[in-house]
């Protein structure tokens, strides 16, 4: 096990574990590390929404039926 590593037990669906141990092999990679790169891929895409979420925070919030006012008067519905 590599220093500054945490061990951990999850539980995954047989056919999942297969792929993985598949591609495991196929790209001479560990099991461990293609499961920690998709966590971090999975955690830098939340990352990326939190970011989106704070740029909009002042924006205005517009109701429900004042966007479908707004789509009528523009022609749009």
């Amino acid at each position: 096990m590599s220093i500054g590593r945490k061990r951990a037990t999850i539980y995954i669906e047989p056919e999942i574990h297969r792929a993985l141990r598949i591609k495991a092999a196929e790209t001479s990679t560990s099991m461990s590390d293609l499961v920690n790169d998709a966590v971090k891929a999975s955690l830098a895409e939340d990352a990326e929404d939190l970011s989106a979420f704070e740029e909009r925070a002042g924006d205005r919030l517009v109701g429900y039926e004042e966007m479908v006012k707004k789509l009528k008067k523009d022609g749009l519905i």
